[in-house]
C-alpha cells in the first residue's frame, strides 16, 4: 500500500522539547531561590522533575506542588518569579529540530502531513506557531481535541479519519514507543522511531524504521 499521509509526534520529534524544559527550568528554579525559596538548586530540580513525572510534564501548577513540597506552603510571590522567568526561557530555548523546516517543505509535495500530540493544545498550538510551521499540517490532534493519549487509539483514528486515509497508508513518526510505536502498529499504521528524541540508553523500539536525525525521513519514504 502507498504511503499517503505523514503522522508526526510533536514533542522531540519535531521540537527539542526535553532542552527547552530543562533550561526554563533551570531559570525558574533560579529566580524563586533568588526571591527566597530555601533550598538549592540541585535538590529543586530533582524535586520538580519527579513532580512532573507524577503529574505530567505540562501541569500547570507544578510551581505551587513544588513549593508545598519543600516549605510545606505556597508563597505566590516565589511562585511567579518562578514563572516568569520560566516564561521568558521557554520562548528563548523553544526550537525545533535542524533541519524539520526543510524536511517539512519536501513532504508536503507529496504526502498529507499531521500532529498527534499528547500535549494540551493551546501549548501544542503554541509550539506550532511560534516557529512558524503550523501551515505545513493538514490536521493537528491534541490531548484536548480527543481527551485521550495516545496509549489509546482515539487520537490516531480520528487523524485517520479527517485524512480519509486508512491505516496503512499512513507512517507514524515519533520518540515514545510505549505511544507513537506501539499503539501505531496496533492500529496497522507503519512506523518510524526518532532515536534522537530519547535520552538515555539505545533500546529496541520494534518500529518499521529508525531514523537518527530527521533529515534521514526523506530517504525512508
Amino acid at each position: 500500500m502507498v504511503i499517503k499521509a505523514v503522522l508526526f509526534d510533536l514533542d522531540n520529534t519535531l521540537i527539542d522539547f526535553m532542552r527547552m524544559k530543562q533550561k526554563s527550568c533551570e531559570a525558574a528554579v533560579d529566580a524563586m531561590i533568588s526571591a527566597g525559596l530555601k533550598t538549592n538548586r540541585k535538590k529543586a530540580l530533582k524535586e520538580l522533575f519527579i513532580l512532573y513525572d507524577k503529574y505530567g510534564i505540562e501541569h500547570k501548577n507544578i510551581f505551587e506542588k513544588l513549593l508545598k513540597k519543600i516549605n510545606g506552603d505556597v508563597d505566590y510571590r516565589i511562585v511567579m518569579h518562578g514563572i516568569v522567568a520560566y516564561r521568558r526561557l521557554r520562548e528563548h530555548y523553544l526550537s525545533a529540530y535542524p533541519g524539520t523546516k526543510n524536511v517539512l517543505k519536501k513532504l508536503k509535495k507529496k504526502y498529507k502531513l499531521a500532529i498527534i500530540s499528547d500535549a494540551p493544545r493551546r501549548n501544542a498550538w503554541f509550539r506550532l506557531v511560534t516557529l512558524r510551521i503550523d501551515n505545513f499540517f493538514d490536521v493537528v490532534i491534541t490531548s484536548g481535541d480527543v481527551r485521550k493519549q495516545k496509549n489509546s487509539s482515539a487520537p490516531f483514528n480520528t487523524a485517520l479519519r479527517k485524512l480519509r486515509i486508512k491505516p496503512e497508508e499512513a507512517l507514524m513518526v515519533g520518540d515514545r514507543i510505549d505511544r507513537d510505536i506501539k499503539t501505531a502498529k496496533r492500529l496497522g499504521i507503519k512506523t518510524c522511531y526518532a532515536t534522537y528524541g530519547r535520552v538515555g540508553k539505545k533500546i529496541k523500539s520494534g518500529a518499521a524504521f529508525e531514523i537518527r536525525d530527521i533529515g534521514e525521513l526523506v530517504g525512508v519514504l
